[in-house]
């Protein structure tokens, strides 16, 4: 062996401790991992106009935490964009102006100077996004008959009716219920004298454009719900509405049964502000106890530091905990050490044995799964339980080892019964794909879907794979999978950044795969596949052997595959690649080596970006144990690869 491979073989093996280390040292006493999930500054933002719209003051110390925070991701053009290096985004740009100046800052301050002008020249409040228009109205600042019309009657239809509120997407579905009530009675929380933001429109009052949109092709379902909204205002300004008070009712109480323990909505922010918006429209007191938990259970998604005060859109303790077992079991921990063992009991703990919102569309199917975060009985997910069953089967337990292997049995049992009718898998529900909702008018922000995708139905498939499992379960997810790469090779990303995500998992989960040699997915068509997989990362290496992407790819696919390189995404490259037998390759070398590189002194990678995906196109996220584990499990993989053939 050459003096220069020792080195490698040397300086692979340090990273590796050095990586270990820096995960271990943050595990929690309980068991789990959980790194903050950052968003957008509007998120943080958002903390002091909520604290206003909820209790009509704010804590003063908390206050300029929050716009210190907001002005340190300011643009020098004034703006802040939707994502780490992103361009400068008009709704997140006002509703941080929004909170700066209800914190106090005054007009002339030069950070909102530069905001404001930045604002004006994208055509300032009526260009905006519908969430932003909601938000605005909320405060007297943006007009009520500017925005959708949602009625209550909405949650009266049965769940057989073509359009309920069961077809929209679990995030889209808690939104829109409260939604319901809010753009149903239009509260306004007037704001203190001069903390207005009537500077940002581009035109007087009477030139301002309140309608939702041109309906320019008679024919299209876009036009349908600009004219079924037309109609529902006009419905609004009937004084006999037979069925509102009940429709009212209705909403309240499902607003109610669906808050989880820690005071939350569907475990994530959107919802629950619009939820507290909505209850307290209704006429709920702050003692109420929807009321009182929903407020108390914000402080757990507040992360301060040195940075300022931001509100975390979520909390991922067990997307977190899975991948750090993962990571860690792979990289040479014993299957018995005590950090894995304590993980798995924390994991076995969080397995969700009710029902939720998904028993909808599958009355029969027994529970047994997982969520992303700490409290959300109601919306269980793919990705979360496929990953908790790969951590689990990697841990021996001293006790409660049948517990284990039952607890993976009924996960593998519930997935399977929401594979959707085209074989592959959603996040949260099963064919929910009633593509007219794509046209509703608030889908420039929110995603009203939740359709089937390449990476998490990837997920599914490496688990089947890691177990053995093979049956018609596996054919039908290998042949949409095959239905879905893209005709350069790569598939696309959902939930991570973007087409190297995509395609990294689809060959981390198929390429060790035997082929049963059925259908579209078969023995015949996967090497090909494979091929094209590997030619397309192979051709979006970057010189300095990482890779990297853009969030800006959602928004113009041409430009996929480029970008400044990042661990996380780095590591889902390689992984991609040395499943796929490329370990030996240049290209691999060169990526393990621009790890090995960039890593920092406390075993953890450096990485700003954006890699994580809420909403395409409109919301995207940053992991902040992403570039901790993933480049641990790549890293790991390359080294079982060096073990393999010595």
């Amino acid at each position: 062996m050459s003096t220069t491979s020792v080195i490698e073989q040397q300086a692979l093996a340090t990273a590796i401790r050095k990586a270990q280390g820096y995960l271990l040292a943050r595990q929690s006493p309980a068991g789990y991992w959980v790194g903050e999930l950052e968003a957008d500054a509007s998120v943080a933002a958002g903390y002091t106009p909520l604290m206003y719209l909820m209790l009509g003051q704010v804590d003063p110390r908390r206050a300029e935490a929050a716009v210190r925070y907001v002005l340190g991701k300011q643009r020098p053009d004034g703006s802040w964009s939707a994502y780490h290096g992103g361009a400068g985004d008009l709704g997140a740009s006002i509703q941080c102006y929004l909170s700066l100046k209800l914190s106090g800052l005054p007009p002339d301050d030069p950070a909102l100077q530069r905001a404001r002008e930045f604002i004006l020249a994208k055509g300032g409040i009526c260009k905006a996004n519908v969430f932003t228009k909601v938000w605005l109205a909320l405060f007297g600042q943006y007009d009520w008959r500017g925005v959708p019309s949602v009625p209550p009657e909405l949650i009266l239809l049965p769940n057989w009716f073509y359009v309920n509120i069961y077809e929209f997407a679990s995030w889209s579905r808690a939104t829109i219920v409260a939604l319901m009530v809010v753009l149903t009675l239009k509260p306004v929380c007037l704001l203190p004298s001069g903390a207005g933001v009537e500077e940002l429109y581009a035109e007087p009052p009477a030139e301002r454009d309140y309608s939702l949109g041109t309906i320019d092709r008679l024919f299209s379902w876009r036009s349908f719900f600009l004219v079924a909204d037309r109609l529902l205002k006009g419905y609004e300004r009937l004084h006999l509405k037979p069925l509102r008070r009940r429709a009212l009712a209705a909403t309240a109480r499902w607003i109610e049964a669906h808050q989880e323990a820690d005071g939350s909505w569907g475990g994530i922010m959107l919802p629950w502000i619009y939820s507290l918006a909505a209850l307290k429209a209704l006429g709920y007191p702050l003692d109420h106890p929807a009321m009182a938990r929903g407020l108390a259970g914000i402080e757990g998604f507040i992360v301060e530091d040195e940075a300022g005060q931001r509100m975390q859109p979520a909390v991922s303790p067990v997307w977190d905990t899975a991948w750090a077992v993962v990571a860690l079991a792979e990289s040479g921990l014993g299957d018995d050490h005590d950090a894995l063992r304590r993980a798995a009991g924390w994991l076995l703990e969080q397995e969700i044995r009710c029902g939720g919102d998904w028993q909808v569309k599958n009355p029969a199917t027994a529970s047994g799964c997982w969520a992303f975060e700490f409290e959300n009985d109601a919306y269980p997910d793919m990705d979360d339980t496929a990953l908790v069953c790969r951590a689990l089967q990697r841990v021996r337990l001293a006790e409660g080892e049948a517990a284990r292997a039952e607890a993976i049995e009924r996960g593998l049992a519930w997935m399977a019964d929401m594979q959707s009718r085209d074989g592959g898998w959603a996040a949260f529900d099963r064919d929910n794909d009633r593509t007219i909702l794509e046209h509703v008018p608030f889908a420039d922000f929110m995603s009203p879907l939740d359709p089937t995708c390449a990476d998490v139905t990837a997920h599914v498939v490496e688990l089947l794979g890691e177990l053995g499992r093979q049956g018609a379960m596996r054919d039908r997810a290998l042949a949409y999978l095959a239905q879905t790469q893209e005709p350069d090779g790569a598939w696309y990303g959902r939930w991570g950044v973007n087409y190297v995500y995509g395609t990294g998992l689809v060959l981390a989960a198929t390429s060790p795969l035997p082929r049963s040699g059925r259908g579209v997915g078969g023995e015949g068509a996967w090497p090909g596949m494979i091929a094209r997989a590997v030619a397309w990362l192979n051709a979006h290496q970057n010189g300095d052997g990482g890779w990297g992407e853009t969030c800006q790819t959602y928004d113009d696919p041409s430009l996929r595959g480029t970008g400044p390189s990042t661990p996380s995404q780095t590591a889902w490259a390689l992984m991609g690649l040395i499943a796929a037998g490329q370990a030996a390759t240049p290209a691999v070398q060169a990526g393990v080596r621009y790890l090995l590189d960039s890593q920092a002194a406390d075993g953890s990678w450096p990485e700003a970006a954006y890699t994580g995906t809420g909403f395409p196109r409109a919301f995207y996220l940053r992991y902040g144990l992403y570039p901790a584990y993933f480049p641990l499990l790549a890293l790991s993989r390359y080294q079982a690869h060096l073990d393999a053939v010595a």
